[in-house]
C-alpha cells in the first residue's frame, strides 16, 4: 500500500500554498504603491487609453478590410460615424457600439 502523508505534512503544504498565493496577489499592489504619485504614471494614465484605442483601430481596420470597393466604403462610413459620434458626444462605449452596429448593418444589407 502507498504511504499516506500525515496531517502535519498536508497542513504545511496548504500553508505554503496559501502564502505563495497571497504574496503573488499582493505583490502588484506593493510594487505600484510608490509609483502612484509619479509623473510617468500620470502621463501614461492620460495618454495610454488613446494609444490603446489607436492600436485596436489599426489592427481592426487592417484585418477587417473587405475584398471589394463597396466593403471598403462601408468600412470608411462606419469609421466616420464612430469618430464623428465620439467627437460629438465624447463617449467611447456609445460611439463604438453605434459604429459597430452601423458597420454590421451596412455589410449585411449591401455587401
Amino acid at each position: 500500500m502507498a504511504d499516506v502523508p500525515d496531517n502535519r505534512y498536508i497542513a504545511v503544504l496548504v500553508l505554503v500554498s496559501a502564502a505563495v498565493t497571497w504574496a503573488l496577489r499582493a505583490l502588484p499592489f506593493a510594487a505600484l504603491a510608490p509609483l502612484r504619485n509619479s509623473r510617468v504614471v500620470r502621463y501614461l494614465s492620460v495618454h495610454m487609453p488613446v494609444g490603446v484605442m489607436v492600436m485596436l483601430a489599426i489592427y481592426t481596420l487592417r484585418t477587417v478590410a473587405g475584398d471589394t470597393v463597396r466593403q471598403l466604403i462601408w468600412l470608411a462610413v462606419a469609421v466616420a460615424v464612430t469618430a464623428g459620434l465620439h467627437l460629438w458626444r465624447g463617449r467611447a462605449l456609445l460611439s463604438i457600439l453605434i459604429g459597430t452596429c452601423c458597420y454590421v448593418t451596412l455589410m449585411s444589407l449591401w455587401a
